[in-house]
């Protein structure tokens, strides 16, 4: 019989706890994906954030730790500058990064730290029940925001790659997405570039990551989908914003 399923070896043989149509497993397997490919699954450390990615340390099949809240940044910084050889990656979502690790990832990219940032973003707080996050759009409903989130009352989203491109020691950054296959392909290209640039000492990169939430949009997984590339999108548009190593 022909496989139709194989397992990179950067994951362990052990099911997801994500939701139903969760895009954490699909950014999961392509972590692992361009590690295997890169081969520096021995040299890789990845760090877990406090989310619903809790216990990424439970699926990736090498070195992993888990850091308090919003402290991904702090402790890549720290691993990094004691074993400068190895590839250190963070991983975090939008309430860990963008609203109690706001701090923790603009000074690691203003110091321009050689390490690479996946950003997950589904513009809400998915772990604790759905309640309105840095990210969250105007107009989008949660429990925190039932009659939608209000610019008046709550200001705007914060575009993070946006932010982060406009800091000098931020060498690459951009915006992806897990909506279709054709976008899927591009976030395991920009993965890999990001580890890439890591390997060759080019700076801070920092990757964000559009992904489907539909237990916590009240969407189904194929809703969720096309709500990203009809309303999310708009405000999140997709690129690579700053490459400062392009044709070199």
């Amino acid at each position: 019989m022909k496989e139709v399923f194989s397992r990179p070896k950067s994951l362990k043989n052990k099911p997801f706890h994500y939701c139903p149509g969760c895009g954490h497993s699909i950014v999961h397997r392509l972590i692992a994906e361009c590690v295997d490919n890169l081969k520096i699954k021995n040299d890789v450390i990845g760090i877990a954030p406090v989310g619903c990615a809790v216990f990424a340390y439970d699926y990736f099949d090498f070195d992993m730790i888990e850091v308090a809240h919003g402290r991904p940044p702090a402790v890549a910084t720290a691993i990094k500058r004691v074993l400068p050889e190895k590839v250190v990656f963070s991983y975090q979502g939008d309430g860990d990064l963008a609203a109690i690790g706001t701090s923790e990832i603009i000074h690691a990219s203003a110091r321009g730290e050689n390490i690479s940032v996946f950003f997950i973003n589904n513009a809400t707080y998915g772990m604790t029940g759905g309640q309105m996050a840095p990210t969250t759009l105007l107009g989008q409903k949660t429990k925190t925001t039932i009659l939608g989130r209000k610019k008046e009352d709550s200001g705007s989203p914060l575009k993070m790659a946006e932010i982060i491109s406009q800091i000098d020691g931020s060498s690459f950054v951009a915006r992806t997405s897990v909506d279709s296959v054709k976008n899927i392909r591009t976030t395991s290209r920009l993965i890999e570039k990001a580890f890439n640039y890591q390997i060759q000492n080019k700076g801070f990169c920092f990757v964000e990551i559009l992904s489907p939430c539909p237990t916590d949009w009240y969407l189904s997984p194929v809703d969720s989908l096309k709500w990203i590339q009809t309303v999310m999108t708009k405000t999140f548009q997709l690129g690579v914003i700053k490459d400062i190593w392009k044709g070199q």
